[in-house]
């Protein structure tokens, strides 16, 4: 069969929401002098003053398009930069005194000068090490303790991380692409065993670069280039996962009906 439409039934199908942090402390400094990504003055790089800007755009673009009544799932690198991204984008607003909703933020978290963050209203948040950024020599990428981050993030949900402290970056050697796209294509098939039907994702340039080059092999020289376009800062990109080769675990979709009821005579007239 030639290339070109597909159709799948809807359980067999997830759709993601793939989100770059907003402006790190390093971008900026890596943009002048890359050498400067290897400085330890970037350790855990924060997002900047443009880069909230950056955040609060998003933040308009979320809600203009109702994305965040339908995202059921928020899962964030634990770094501070896509954390900081994340709560800003998908979080409850600013938080006010006399709710009782744990904050997502609290404030001048990461030293970001910001109100703290409601989680009222929002949907949960899960820190996943899987999508963190390529791992190895760069400091920005190397991450704080569970337990620090608990302090500045008290609504988000860091269970599933299973060291205090971050025992996967190294100083050297770097990952290869290789073996980011792999971590990729681990934690696509982890995203599927998830229950929900649609997750944001706010993870790196590096990560999602590999993610996405693991994919598309089946589609046109078009779309294959689409997909191998690296993020801007902030940017969201909307996916569909489909699982073609039957390894899913939700046989129905909730939509789906069954018929015949009441029972009746039903032979196809061909």
């Amino acid at each position: 069969m030639d290339k070109g439409i597909g159709l799948y039934p809807l359980h067999r199908c997830k759709t993601i929401h793939l989100v770059r942090h907003a402006q790190g402390v390093h971008n900026v400094a890596g943009e002048k002098d890359h050498s400067a990504y290897s400085s330890e003055d970037y350790f855990d790089a924060q997002v900047t003053p443009l880069g909230w800007q950056q955040v609060d755009h998003l933040r308009n673009h979320v809600l203009e398009t109702q994305l965040l009544n339908k995202v059921e799932l928020v899962i964030v690198s634990p770094l501070l930069r896509t954390i900081q991204t994340a709560v800003g984008a998908f979080g409850g607003g600013e938080d006010t005194n006399g709710t009782d909703a744990t904050p997502l933020m609290v404030a001048n978290a990461g030293s970001s000068d910001r109100p703290a963050i409601s989680g009222l209203n929002s949907p949960p948040f899960l820190a996943v090490e899987l999508c963190r950024e390529t791992m190895g020599d760069h400091p920005c990428d190397r991450r704080r303790s569970v337990t620090e981050y608990k302090a500045m993030f008290p609504a988000i949900d860091f269970s599933i991380i299973e060291s205090d402290k971050d025992v996967l970056w190294k100083p050297s050697p770097r990952e290869t692409p290789d073996e980011v796209a792999a971590r990729g294509v681990e934690f696509i098939n982890w995203l599927w065993t998830r229950k929900e039907k649609e997750i944001a994702i706010v993870s790196h340039s590096g990560f999602l670069h590999g993610l996405l080059s693991s994919f598309g092999k089946d589609c046109v020289e078009d779309i294959k280039k689409e997909l191998s376009i690296h993020f801007k800062n902030c940017e969201l990109r909307s996916m569909v996962i489909v699982d073609q080769g039957n390894l899913g675990t939700d046989s129905t979709e909730t939509t789906n009906y069954s018929g015949k009821v009441p029972q009746g005579l039903d032979h196809p007239s061909d």
